[in-house]
């Protein structure tokens, strides 16, 4: 009946003043317990929070963003072509790891490409003017500087896979250098002895080290690299088409290829289909991520395991604990996280 009341006297919304009023409180007193401030004594937060269950106050969280320098929302940004953000569920796992972790909280995700320097410039003036708390990438390139100008304007960053070893900002990744190792390794155990790659592009660091344990291991192994046996993809299908035509044509002894996704997998295999290659007996073919794409081929993929929608959750922990962080930007960046998880073999039919 209270609740009721409340609304007839305001003919509407309870407002904060009615709140306070309510509790025998000043306005401020109020907003100090709505937002969590220690400085309110227990006998007042304990009327000022029955005062807020009888009026059926709901606080405006803008207004309070607004008071507190927040937007209440954070960007996730994906540098790379509309279609194949749209086509490859990699990037599907990382928005569902990331929506996992804003799930309990009042921000809002904004979902942006940027695959050109055009796109990338707006989204620098559109960060600049602070219309975001925090941004995560995903997919970064060598050379993108946009990561950085944020870190300049100290908007909270972090990143899903490193640009290089000496990132400076915090990260989040998958052990590719030992996910290869593993793939390598469990064919070189099936008798394998001409193994090919078909890498990523190798201006993204996930992809050199992909590459990197591949050679790693061949090395160690005593087989030796062999040039003749790798060739560059871009991570899409029609990529692991042309790389495997190029590869047959250049090496039609190969015994096994190594595909660093199971989207340039699949491109891979229906190449070796076409020319007559049986899938394990006369070439073997593992691929990386172990997607849904992996287990609906036909033979099911080998695949490397990279916990994606995991990564993307983690990498939301990290942010929203920065942006949380009371300290000055100088400080949080002597404390920046460069988490590593661990990479898994799924062995199947294909190998």
């Amino acid at each position: 009946m209270a609740t009721r009341q409340g609304f007839a006297r305001s003919g509407g919304r309870p407002t904060l003043e009615e709140v306070a009023a309510r509790a025998g409180v000043g306005r401020g007193t109020v907003s100090r317990v709505i937002n969590g401030s220690p400085r309110v004594s227990d006998a007042t937060r304990e009327a000022v929070e029955r005062a807020i269950a009888e009026l059926g106050y709901v606080p405006n969280n803008a207004a309070r963003a607004l008071a507190a320098n927040r937007t209440e929302a954070i960007a996730l940004v994906i540098p790379e072509p509309g279609p194949r953000v749209f086509t490859e569920p990699y990037f599907a796992e990382i928005v569902r790891g990331v929506s996992a972790a804003l799930a309990d909280t009042s921000l809002q995700l904004l979902l942006t490409m940027a695959g050109s320097d055009r796109e990338r410039r707006g989204l620098a003036d559109y960060f600049g003017a602070h219309r975001v708390d925090g941004v995560l990438f995903v997919s970064l390139h060598a050379d993108d500087p946009l990561p950085d100008l944020l870190d300049q304007l100290a908007i909270p960053t972090v990143v899903s896979g490193p640009r290089s070893a000496d990132e400076p900002l915090a990260s989040v990744d998958s052990d590719n250098a030992g996910g290869a190792r593993l793939a390598v390794s469990h064919l070189l155990a099936r008798g394998r002895t001409k193994i090919a790659a078909i890498t990523g592009k190798l201006d993204v660091y996930g992809a050199q080290r992909r590459l990197a344990g591949y050679r790693e291991t061949l090395a160690d192994a005593g087989v030796g690299v062999d040039e003749t046996l790798i060739e560059p993809g871009d991570f899409s299908e029609e990529s692991g088409r042309l790389a495997m035509e190029a590869l047959l044509a250049r090496r039609p002894d190969l015994d096994a290829v190594f595909a660093a996704s199971d989207v340039m997998a699949a491109g891979a295999r229906q190449v070796l289909r076409e020319s007559g290659r049986r899938i394990p007996e006369d070439v073997a073919l593992i691929g990386y991520d172990d997607s849904p794409i992996a287990r609906h081929l036909d033979p099911q993929l080998t695949s490397v395991r990279q916990p994606i929608a995991e990564m993307g959750r983690a990498m939301t922990e990290i942010l929203l604990a920065d942006i949380a962080d009371p300290r000055p930007a100088a400080a949080r960046r002597l404390d920046r996280p460069q988490l590593v998880l661990p990479s898994e073999l799924m062995v199947r039919a294909s190998s």
